[in-house]
This record gives C-alpha cells, sequence and structure tokens, in this order.
C-alpha cells in the first residue's frame, strides 16, 4: 500500500487487548481517537487509537540530552532506536474477498450477492498479520461505516483530524431510546436542538419534547456567544406546535400554539408517590393515599378529599366540646382509621398541586386527545413548562401525560397488530433532567422507566439529556441504544455512560479527555463503532441546510416509512 495516510505497521497485539502498531510518521500526526485502517491482504479491520507511548531500544539514546546529538543523527535514530506505538482497539471488520479473478471470487461474489454471506462490516474475530499496514481512515472508510447522504441520514459532526462528515441513521437511531449527555456547559442543550432538527425533516418519528428551561420552541440568545438562536419553531413553521401550561400562559413573551390543564382525575396514588421527595411526604402518607382510594375511588380521590377543609370543627351544644366537622379532613380520617395530623399534613402538602393554575377539575379540552391528534398529524409538540419551571412541576406534569400518552400508543399498536388500524407514527418523547425521572427509587414507579425498557415495541422511544448520568438507573441506561456524550469531569459519570458496552475500558480515557465543548464521543445502537467527533454548529449554515432539505409539509396521519420497514425497525410482525 502506497498511501500518503499510511502511519504504520502492526507489530503485535491481541483481540482483548487491541492491536499494537509501530508508528512510521511523527506521533503528534496521530492523536487519541483517531480513526484508522489496517488493511490486511483478505480483511480490512476499522478501530480506533486508544493510546500512543514512547519508546526505546536503548535508554541511553531517549536520555540524552537533544542539544547534545547530531542533528543528523537524531533524524537516523528517530523511528528506528527511538520510536512510538500506538494501541489500535478494531472494533469492526470487511471481508474483501478472494483475489479478484480467481473462482474462489466468483463463487464468493455469487454469496454475497444471495445473502449467503456477510461481508461486513461486523465484529472483529480475528486478527492482522504482523506488518500488516495501517493507515489514517479516508472519506470512504468514514461513508462506509457511518452511511452517505440520503434519506433518514443525519450529519452530527466531522471526524477530528481530517474533517469528514459523520452521519446518524436517523431511522436506526429511533428504534431503541437514547441519551445526550454532557456536564454543564458542554453543549447539550445545542446538541438536542440539532437532534431534534434532523429527526424533524427527516420526519422518521413525531417528537414530543418535555422542555423544562424554555429553550427549543422559540428563539433564544445564546448566552456565551450572544447571538440569537432559532427555535425550533422557526424552523419548521407550524409543524412545531408549542404548548404552555395554563389557560392564557405565555412562553418568554410568546403565545403558544395551544394551552394545556390537567384534570384531577389525571392523578393517580402513583403520581402522588414519585412526588414523596418533593413534596416531602412522610412514610405515612401512602397508607392515607390508599385509604382515599378505598374511599372514593381511582378517579374522584384528588377532587373528593381536597373539597375536605383542614381544621374545620363543629361545637357540641350541649357539652360544649368540640368536634371535627363532618366536612373536615379530620372527620375523614377518624371515620377510615387514619392518623389524623397525618392525613391533615398530606391535604395540606397536596394543596401544592391543587393550587396550581394548570390543575382543574374539569378541563376545557382533553390535554393528551389534542397532544396525540397533533403527533398523529405530522406534527412534533414542545411542552414549554413557561413560569412553572421547578422540579414539582417537571415531574408530575410529564409523567402523567406520559402515561396516558404511553397507553394511546399501546392501543394503537394492539389494533395495528389485529389488523384494524394502520401502524402508529413512531413517537421520541425527550426529557431534560432524566435522573430526577429515572432514578433508582423512581425509575420503575415512573412512565418513563416502562417505556425504556418496554416500549420499543409499541413504537414508542425516549430521548434523555442529562448532566448526572450516574444518577439513573442502570437497568434503564442499559436500555439506551445510542449515546452522544460531551466531556464529563466524574468518574461515576463515565462509568454510567458507557453501561453495557463492549469496550468500555478502551473508552473512558477518550471519553474524559474530549474538550468540553463541541467534541462528542458518538457510542451505540445509531452508530457501528464508537467515534469522537466535533459536532457542527447550531448556526446559520446549519438552519439553511435544515430548510433547505427533504421534509416538507406533513400529509396524514400515518406515518411515510414503509409498513414492512416499521415492522422490521421495532421487531413487529406485519
Amino acid at each position: 500500500m502506497n498511501s500518503p495516510d499510511l502511519i504504520g505497521y502492526v507489530i503485535g497485539g491481541g483481540l482483548r487487548e487491541g492491536l499494537h502498531i509501530r508508528l512510521t510518521v511523527p506521533a503528534d500526526r496521530v492523536q487519541e481517537g483517531s480513526f484508522v485502517v489496517c488493511e490486511g491482504d483478505r480483511f480490512r479491520y476499522y478501530g480506533l487509537v486508544t493510546d500512543l507511548q514512547l519508546g526505546a531500544t536503548d535508554p541511553r539514546f531517549a536520555d540524552e540530552e537533544r542539544d547534545r546529538m547530531q542533528t543528523a543523527l537524531a533524524r537516523e535514530l528517530l523511528g528506528t532506536t527511538m520510536f512510538t506505538t500506538l494501541a489500535m482497539y478494531p472494533t469492526l471488520i470487511m471481508d474483501k474477498g478472494p483475489e479478484f479473478g480467481t473462482p474462489e471470487r466468483a463463487s464468493w461474489e455469487e454469496r454475497v450477492e444471495r445473502n449467503q454471506e456477510n461481508p461486513g462490516p461486523k465484529p472483529v474475530k480475528t486478527v492482522p498479520a504482523h506488518r500488516t499496514e495501517v493507515r489514517l481512515a479516508d472519506e470512504a472508510d468514514v461513508a462506509e461505516i457511518f452511511g452517505k447522504d440520503g434519506a433518514g441520514m443525519f450529519t452530527i459532526g466531522r471526524t477530528i483530524e481530517q474533517q469528514y462528515p459523520v452521519r446518524l441513521d436517523l431511522k436506526k437511531f429511533v428504534q431503541r431510546s437514547s441519551g445526550i449527555f454532557g456536564a454543564t456547559g458542554t453543549g447539550k442543550s445545542f446538541l438536542t436542538r440539532m437532534v431534534l432538527a434532523g429527526l424533524m425533516r427527516e420526519d422518521v418519528a413525531a417528537a414530543l419534547v418535555f422542555d423544562m428551561h424554555n429553550e427549543y420552541g422559540f428563539d433564544d440568545i445564546d448566552a456565551d456567544q450572544e447571538v440569537n438562536v432559532k427555535g425550533l419553531q422557526s424552523l419548521f413553521g407550524s409543524r412545531v406546535q408549542v404548548a404552555a401550561l395554563g389557560r392564557g400562559a405565555m412562553v418568554r413573551g410568546h403565545s403558544p400554539d395551544f394551552t394545556l390543564e390537567l384534570a384531577l382525575s389525571d392523578f393517580n396514588i402513583g403520581d402522588i408517590r414519585l412526588l414523596a421527595e418533593t413534596l416531602n411526604l412522610t412514610d405515612t402518607a401512602d397508607v392515607t393515599l390508599n385509604a382515599l382510594v378505598r374511599s372514593f375511588d381511582e378517579k374522584s380521590w384528588f377532587a373528593e378529599f381536597m373539597k375536605l377543609e383542614p381544621g374545620a370543627m363543629v361545637i357540641d351544644p350541649d357539652s360544649g366540646k368540640q368536634y371535627p366537622a363532618p366536612n373536615s379532613v379530620a372527620a375523614w380520617a377518624r371515620n377510615n382509621n387514619i392518623h389524623e395530623k397525618a392525613a391533615e399534613a398530606l391535604h395540606r402538602r397536596l394543596a401544592l398541586i391543587h393550587d396550581r393554575s394548570y390543575v382543574v377539575e374539569k378541563p376545557a379540552v382533553d390535554a393528551v386527545a389534542a397532544i396525540v391528534d397533533k403527533l398523529e398529524n405530522g406534527r412534533h409538540v414542545i411542552l414549554s413548562f413557561g413560569e412553572y419551571d421547578n422540579e414539582l412541576d417537571y415531574l408530575l406534569v410529564s409523567n402523567i401525560l406520559t402515561r396516558r400518552i404511553r397507553q394511546k400508543w399501546v392501543n394503537k399498536t394492539e389494533a395495528y397488530k389485529g389488523k384494524r388500524e394502520p401502524a402508529p407514527r413512531p413517537l421520541l418523547i425527550a426529557i431534560e433532567e432524566a435522573h430526577k425521572l429515572l432514578s433508582p427509587q423512581l425509575s420503575s414507579q415512573t412512565a418513563f422507566g416502562t417505556i425504556a425498557r418496554e416500549m420499543r415495541k409499541y413504537f414508542v422511544t425516549l430521548l434523555v439529556v442529562d448532566q448526572r448520568p450516574s444518577g439513573i438507573d442502570d437497568e434503564v441506561m442499559s436500555q439506551l441504544g445510542t449515546r452522544i456524550t460531551g466531556w464529563l469531569g466524574d468518574e461515576d459519570d463515565i462509568r454510567a455512560v458507557l453501561t453495557g458496552l463492549a469496550g468500555r475500558d478502551k473508552l473512558r480515557g477518550m471519553l474524559a479527555r474530549l474538550q468540553e465543548k463541541e467534541e462528542v464521543l458518538l457510542l451505540g445502537w445509531g452508530v457501528k463503532m464508537p467515534i469522537p467527533v466535533k459536532s457542527r454548529r447550531y448556526d446559520d449554515k446549519f438552519y439553511a441546510e435544515i430548510k433547505g432539505k427533504r421534509g416538507s409539509e406533513p400529509s396524514s396521519n400515518e406515518s411515510e416509512i414503509p409498513l414492512d420497514e416499521l415492522n422490521e425497525m421495532f421487531g413487529l410482525s406485519s
């Protein structure tokens, strides 16, 4: 091989420890995370640089002061007596087939054409021979692994060294739940906007975004550069609908497309248990909640309980003693063998929810029906929390709405399986501050935990956005197919992001040494191999591309992806 990108040759290694490469170019031409190719006679190996080490056949030469050694001699020793060894983590292999012109070649090509043999790329199960040459990946290699431009493909960034485009297969991305991670200030929100914009442009799924900080719908200001940042509605117009909580609500001075109210009947006691820490509920609250459902019913318990008056007393005219009034919290507690003080404490804490302006007994419009209608008809919905940007509102609203919407998609999928209705449009639900909803203590209780573990076959997946992945339940993290992660400074967060991935020990250092902004590591289901990339900018160039390519106006309430492809994506039979 005579290539300007040739960097060295194999001198040792193995499947577990990786390959050892002797560099034939200066060490500073290669860096950790570089995408490299080992070009054997039969197989082509794709991998990443995970380490570089300086060596010398005689340590005396390495110790010698540079200015004491003649320049010609130093140049002669470099690469022979003094050298650099590179560690390559091989991730994929491509079978190039037997030599051209041989009978074996014709037979192999026929088997490949009949899908009787898979040339790859596929997982590495062998190693190249000694002295097999290694080169930097070129644009064709990057396209081979990460796809070419086309429908469903989204350029998320470029290789760090040579700036070749790295694409994400969005149809594959939405097949499983995914995550975007990074420490505070690493650009997670911009990265999330870009991924959502790609999904909307390609129309591979409906997107429901719980926008806790009001960042995604309308235009914003980049605090670091003090420039205007376009919201998703500015890019997609009426295809993106912005909702807000409560009648007459505004989002950063803008009127939303519609507003949402929650009915008291929407609440179940599981929703309240989710808020135990936020509401500072005691252990006795659970007993009281169960008694409320027994006393009233699952639909009316909240409304009926809040109609009771705390502290209401009546005076017995004969004895002059005070007793709890019939419509008091204490009277209800006595009748149901509940501690009076515990019942009144729960009533006070539930008033924090009941008094929210978006919580009403009978909403003017069914919030879930309004959202589902828009998602089914080619729109995407961003729920901005407006002035309700605290943890209580976010946990409460996102869980209740998601629980009900999830059930809608389950019903639609069951009807589809029964051949009564078309397949539901794939749905991606994006949540911020995911560790608050998917912690080990809460993940089994929330709608989000159920979606991450079980909802793939019902066409529903999550996009979790978080700066503390170590706070997310390990079982949920293991279900995240694709992970896009920026720099993380905490060792526990790094461990969490790499949970369940092959080669995590080799990727750990690479993740820890990403630049704090713009560099991200792509991992998991949506990409064939891990790779660090320089993420693209969310700027005028990006806006022009998003507006100028694919995806115009929605046409119907059915997905534009063919049904047989949908079935294959989500593991269903038609």
